[in-house]
This record gives structure tokens, sequence and C-alpha cells, in this order.
């Protein structure tokens, strides 16, 4: 028996599709500014949305393990979140502008501070 072929299929129905009652994602990029609303559970049946707006500087896509990592500046210290792709958790993405980066990972970010971490828009060209 093939153990990759069952995970496969596993993964398969795990996946955000048009079939499941989960919403569509924008289409978006490394580069691209995003606001994230992430629902969280507080005292068993309450819950709340967490607005995450951010630059997407990382896209890992494997399947139903697929995750991308949002960076955002907050009080002038960076913070960095890792979501899950096809999380329940996530209510909606919303796509704030398209970024033009000529990387796929975008961890120079990190060392850089005020203008110098600005990715230039698509409305900029």
């Amino acid at each position: 028996m093939n153990t990759q072929s069952k995970i496969a299929e596993i993964e398969a129905a795990q996946l955000r599709s048009a079939a499941s009652n989960l919403p569509e994602f924008p289409d978006f990029r490394v580069g691209d500014t995003i606001r994230v609303h992430y629902v969280v559970e507080r005292n068993g049946d309450k819950t709340t949305t967490q607005v995450f707006q951010g630059v997407v500087i990382k896209r890992h896509r494997a399947g139903a393990r697929s995750t991308f990592t949002v960076r955002k500046i907050s009080f002038k210290i960076g913070v960095e979140r890792i979501f899950l792709s096809h999380s329940p958790n996530i209510a909606k993405i919303e796509l704030v502008s398209r970024g033009i980066v000529r990387r796929a990972r975008l961890y120079y970010l990190r060392g850089l501070e005020g203008k110098a971490a600005r990715i230039r828009d698509q409305k900029d060209i």
C-alpha cells in the first residue's frame, strides 16, 4: 500500500476550495501588503476578529501545510506572524496594495527600518 497517495488524498480533502464553505482568498504574492482577519476564541463560545496588516515576506506552498508570513512594524518593533493558508480561523484576506520585488523571500527587510524598508507599489511606476 502506497502511503504517499493516502496522504495526498487526505490533504486534498483539507484544502480550501470552492466545494468547501470557507471563503476564497485573493491572489497575493510576496511583496504585497495584505490585511488578514483572524478569528480568535475567547472564553468558550465568544469569538473576536483580529486584523493583522503587513507585507508578505514569504510563502510556503505545500498543499494542506501551506503557510505565508506577514511582517509589520508595531511601535518601532518588527512583528512577524505565520498563518496557515487553509486554516478555518482566517475569516478573510484583503489585498491592500501590490508590491514590486525581485526576490522570493524578503528576509532583508528585517535589517532595515524607516524609509529604507519601503517596497515599491505598482501605482508608483
